[in-house]
């Protein structure tokens, strides 16, 4: 069994691993380019690149997978089966039909739910209980092609994006452990996908990132948990930014404008949000300062800050 992989992210390098792990023959690695990274933009290889070559295996690193010379090159290593994780790029047919095993893609949610490239953040972001694994074959429309297995993956409600990523990512390379085998001794029916059902979660944008202190306490801690440790969500203060890295849910009914600070304690405060309800700030960010508790910023940068005042106020 000859398998070219595809992957770019920390997600993909546990898939990768597996593959290794269980003895299968990659003949190459198909991975994004480096691509400068930090304020000094320092050329940085994507993590499948790193971990591909601590095993030696060749990597290719195109800009445009669709280009007919790229295509040639992943073809050239014959394989039985293409594996891809999180790779960033939708193949060409000409590489989809030649595998005899064909193309399968490790996907980070239910599908048809949560099709495209934030499905972690966007069923934190939702307030799902729940998401998973699915692994399907690849077609040349965006995660649409038939199931082949899923695996479940319950959300706890301490979770973030990075907690999910984890447990996710882990739970991607067993499943592809398991689910190989069984596609070869052709133990697999493959499952339509149910169009009435698909949603979509498209990559994250900077206004999805800034809170809206109208929604309620419930939607911001899920936004919040959501963007945890990336993009992480902001609002502003006093006219200036402020990422809001942890939050709680409190059980606390007020009356005050949306975004006013209603409660200074020892280590958080609270602020008032949509249809009555509020949250409380545990972690953030100041503009051009370190990621800290709010009980270190009451004690420095916010010190200042007292009830009555606004955050996300666009006329502060």
């Amino acid at each position: 069994m000859k398998i070219v992989f595809m992957g770019t992210p920390d997600f993909s390098v546990p898939v990768l691993r597996q593959l290794v792990m269980d003895g299968y023959n990659i003949a190459a690695c198909i991975t994004q380019p480096d691509r400068p990274v930090g304020r000094k933009k320092v050329m940085t290889p994507p993590p499948v690149k790193v971990e591909a070559m601590k095993h030696g295996i060749p990597v290719l690193q195109p800009e445009r997978i669709r280009n007919q010379e790229e295509i040639e090159r992943v073809l050239g290593y014959e394989p039985d089966l293409v594996v891809t994780a999180a790779y960033g790029q939708i193949l060409p047919n000409d590489i989809l039909e030649k595998p005899a095993y064909g193309c399968i893609n490790v996907h980070a949610s239910l599908l048809p739910k949560y099709r495209g490239g934030a499905p972690i953040h966007q069923s934190i972001i939702d307030g799902e209980k729940e998401t998973g694994i699915t692994i399907m074959y690849m077609v040349e429309k965006l995660d649409a092609g038939d199931i082949l297995t899923q695996v479940r993956v319950p959300i706890l409600e301490e979770d973030h994006v990075g907690s999910m990523h984890d447990k996710l990512s882990a739970a991607g390379a067993k499943l592809l452990s398991e689910t190989i085998p069984a596609l070869i001794k052709g133990e697999i029916t493959p499952q339509k996908q149910d169009e009435t059902k698909v949603t979509f979660a498209r990559n994250i944008t900077r206004e999805m990132e800034k809170m809206d202190w109208s929604k309620t306490g419930e939607e911001l801690y899920n936004q919040v948990r959501g963007l945890n440790p990336w993009p992480v969500a902001f609002t502003t203060l006093q006219q200036k930014p402020l990422k809001v890295w942890r939050a709680k849910k409190v059980n606390v009914a007020t009356e005050h404008e949306s975004g006013t600070v209603i409660e200074i304690r020892d280590d958080s405060f609270v602020v008032a949000t949509g249809n009555q309800t509020a949250l409380e700030i545990m972690e953030l960010q100041p503009s051009g300062k370190k990621r800290m508790t709010a009980e270190d910023f009451l004690r420095g940068a916010g010190s200042s800050l007292k009830t009555g005042m606004k955050l996300g106020d666009e006329n502060e």
